[in-house]
């Protein structure tokens, strides 16, 4: 084989991922649907305007050029993922004073102010750190729980609002909301059951946990099972066997005539 050849070869071999080995290889395939939409979906264009279609012509000069949407580099700080800024996060570039300066590089940080919202699917007073565009949302959504439950994981992004989804989703669910008053539960529930068509009982369990929180939510399954051994199966059913066995030979001991009919009286 020649090293061309070869390393075409080893071009091809797929590199190991989280997916492939490990407990990752071992998580049930809920929780992986919902890390598809939470990390690999795109997310809704907020900090660039997004271009539809595959070319677009510049109407000064009549050039036509494909369009690029290019996203901007976004950090993600950890305080990000306590509060819940509406899909804004930290934008990296540079900037410079003037023209002719060197460019250095600069961050902008969304304005971020400390609010109280409500679930009415939860009955609770929920105080966070939020952003303008957090606040829109809710009132274009009517309300915290529609804007929770209609907005993708890759848009809400943020583990705080993802954690808040999943408890509404399992309230919804199991039908524990309002546990004191029936009929206002039956008309909560009424008003959000649409949600649930998009999920299954064991998705939602699965839903908004981070990699490291779904391993061990898989290991604590895992050892919840006992593990017996097969040589105590094969021997409980082997014992089974021969008890049945002693019982058939003790029926037909009971049923044995003392002596032969067919025999001479000599015999």
């Amino acid at each position: 084989m020649s090293m061309k050849h070869l390393g075409k070869t080893l071009y091809y071999i797929p590199r190991p991922t989280r997916w492939t080995k490990g407990i990752g290889a071992a998580l049930p395939e809920e929780y992986k649907k919902f890390w598809k939409e939470w990390k690999l979906q795109t997310p809704t264009a907020v900090h660039y305007i997004e271009q539809k279609g595959k070319y677009v012509k510049n109407e000064e000069t009549g050039e036509v050029r494909p369009v690029q949407n290019v996203p901007l580099p976004l950090l993600y700080p950890k305080e990000f993922h306590e509060g819940i800024w509406g899909g804004e996060a930290v934008i990296q570039g540079f900037t410079k004073k003037h023209k002719y300066a060197r460019r250095y590089p600069h961050f902008w940080f969304p304005t971020l102010k400390k609010s109280v919202v409500y679930s009415e699917v939860l009955d609770k007073y929920i105080s966070v750190v939020v952003t303008n565009r957090t606040i829109d949302l809710i009132n274009e959504h009517y309300g915290f729980d529609h804007y929770l439950l209609k907005t993708p994981a890759c848009d809400l992004k943020s583990e705080l609002a993802l954690k808040i989804k999943r408890e509404i989703l399992l309230s919804l669910a199991d039908k524990t909301l309002y546990p004191d008053n029936p009929l206002k539960r039956e008309e909560i529930y009424n008003n959000y059951k649409e949600y649930l068509t998009a999920y299954t009982r064991d998705e939602i369990e699965w839903y908004g946990l981070t990699y490291t929180e779904a391993c061990q939510k898989w290991m604590k399954h895992c050892a919840k099972k006992e593990v017996r051994p097969l040589k105590l199966q094969y021997r409980a059913e082997l014992i089974a066997e021969l008890e049945q066995s002693q019982e058939a030979e003790k029926t037909i001991t009971k049923w044995k005539l003392p002596w032969n009919p067919f025999s001479s009286k000599s015999d």
